[in-house]
């Protein structure tokens, strides 16, 4: 028995039937390459029988030179009144000219029969000739065993027979597939041993076991990792868990257990600190956002938001971690919420570069337990929390004060809606009134907030929205509800999440977007502009409900 485990990448086949994830072939192209650049041994590219977009992948593929990974083509057993050598599925699966060729086939009697449309003896001939014809071209020869724990529960020894009729045929790797999802560890563990002894009774020829799960019962990371311990050495997933239905078993953290909590080195060594990026890549590839609890690679995965627990990790870094977090890439952080404590409020600080010089940090701690009690939320919106941080320290100023603030809503007669606010600030002694329309209440406000203050501060004409988000925090309040806006904004260079929270959106909004004109003003160091400098500007509506910054023109 092999000591290495064989990670067998299947996102650009079984991920891509996640609902909602769709990618061209160009993404295909760039994730194949990055997986490989990872180390990934084997990567399943698709299933060039049945759609265009596969066969021009692999027409692709041959020009690239691949560094770690062998590429595979996936199919199908022939269909029942074929021939191997002129079925049109296993003719383009040979075409693709891979190294490797997997097919899979029936082990359950009940798609045999009711699928299929089948006799047993007909699918196990199906299967060898299927296995056969790729073999002989010289392609190495994984067989996958779909719905294997499901037929071996219905018929062992047919669903055996199906496996021996792949072995002798040529197939190199034999898979077994939970492809339901639904079976238990421990029923998983007993017939991956009994299928293994019987055909290594045989005296047949040596296989490599391989192991293939579905996340349904929330067990496809259990059970690939209980079937490795029992002796399985190929093991198939994909990045992120993406898969039909709940998923595939997640490849990332599979990899991550095996290299950090075993003897096995799945990748190349030195790879694994580029874990959380290359399963970010791919998320980002795909557009599905990254989830944040994802295990060793999550944004929250090594998160601590609990008083206890962030004081405790401040103290000794493993107390409320099982690995360091640097090894995958990944980073430590103390979350500021109510929940916390002073531990959490000094470290996150210091983490976002933010020393607490002359400010109690329980005292700041109780602020925001009270904050947050009133609706704000400092998990998502870290610039806020700094600018906290900062307008606690005695030699802080602001950069202006908004005075007072109207906006206006009207729409007469069926015409088109029209907003307009009016903003009166105060800088470095000085009172500005300016006014600007806007396609929406938001918009029009933060378009005169901007006229006012880019008279003052010219650096703000390259700070635009890029998200405005709201949540309702109490909805059997109705319209009455508190609510939360969180807005997020660049400068082009940075990236900052503001927040504001009140029953009046309007009034949230206006706290959000001051926070992160504020906050632009800290960060780059802006000065007021010279009164004999000083010009006033009018900025261009939006195109959204929260609106967008636009090129200024002078009035």
């Amino acid at each position: 028995m092999s000591d290495r485990v064989i990670l067998y990448d299947t996102t650009l086949r079984d991920g891509t039937q996640r609902e909602g994830l769709v990618v061209s072939l160009a993404d295909k192209i760039k994730i194949a390459r990055r997986l490989d650049e990872f180390g990934m041994a084997y990567i399943e590219g698709g299933w060039p029988g049945s759609n265009p977009k596969d066969v021009d992948f692999f027409a692709a593929a041959r020009s690239i030179a691949w560094k770690n990974a062998k590429l595979a083509a996936f199919g199908s057993t022939r269909h029942r009144s074929n021939r191997a050598e002129t079925d049109p599925n296993l003719v383009a699966i040979v075409a693709a000219g891979t190294p490797v060729v997997t097919i899979f086939g029936k082990s359950w009697l009940l798609h045999v029969r009711d699928v299929l449309g089948a006799t047993p003896e007909e699918n196990l001939a199906m299967v060898a000739d299927s296995v056969a014809f790729p073999a002989a071209a010289g392609r190495e020869m994984v067989y996958d065993a779909e719905h294997y724990f499901d037929g071996y529960k219905d018929d062992p020894a047919y669903a055996l027979a199906t496996l021996r009729a792949a072995r002798d045929a040529g197939a190199s790797t034999l898979v077994l597939c939970d492809t339901n999802g639904g079976t238990l560890t421990d029923q998983l563990v007993e017939i991956v041993r009994a299928t293994s002894a019987a055909l290594a009774a045989d005296g047949g020829p040596e296989v490599v076991w391989g192991i293939h799960c579905h996340n349904d019962s929330e067990l496809a990371v259990a059970n690939s990792l209980a079937a490795v311990a029992n002796g399985v050495r190929h093991v198939q997933g994909t990045i992120n868990g993406y898969g039909e239905r709940c998923g595939n078993a997640n490849l990332v953290s599979i990899l991550a257990d095996l290299e950090l909590k075993s003897k096995y080195e799945p990748v190349p060594a030195g790879r694994l600190g580029e874990l959380t990026e290359m399963a970010r890549y791919v998320a980002e590839i795909v557009n599905i956002a990254p989830d944040d609890h994802q295990p060793y690679v999550g944004r929250s995965a090594f998160a601590h938001k609990g008083g206890v627990h962030g004081s405790a990790t401040a103290r000794a870094s493993s107390a409320y971690q099982h690995v360091d977090p640097g090894v995958v890439g990944n980073v430590m952080r103390l979350v500021v919420s109510e929940l916390g404590g002073k531990a959490n409020t000094q470290l996150r600080a210091e983490q976002l570069g933010q020393q607490l010089d002359g400010v109690d940090p329980k005292a700041l701690s109780l602020v925001i337990k009270q904050l947050e009690a009133e609706g704000l939320a400092f998990e998502g919106a870290e610039a806020s929390f700094e600018l906290l941080v900062k307008r606690h320290k005695a030699a802080y100023a602001r950069p202006f004060t908004l005075c007072d603030y109207t906006v206006l809503v009207e729409q007469r007669g069926g015409a088109e809606l029209l907003a307009e606010a009016t903003v009166k600030v105060e800088v470095a002694g000085e009172v500005l009134h300016t006014a600007a329309d806007g396609n929406g209440p938001v918009n029009a406000l933060d378009s005169a907030l901007r006229k006012a203050l880019g008279a003052f501060y010219p650096q703000l004409d390259s700070v635009h929205l890029v998200d405005y988000k709201v949540r309702i925090l109490d909805s059997e309040e109705a319209t009455g509800a508190q609510t939360r806006v969180i807005i997020d904004s660049s400068n082009g260079v940075l990236e900052w999440s503001t927040m504001g929270s009140g029953t009046n959106i309007i009034a949230a909004s206006c706290q959000a977007l001051c926070d992160s004109l504020e906050y632009a003003i800290w960060k780059t160091g802006a000065e007021v502009r010279r009164r004999d400098e000083r010009h006033f500007t009018t900025v261009a509506p939006g195109n959204g409900a929260a609106g967008a910054a636009r090129p200024r023109r002078a009035d």
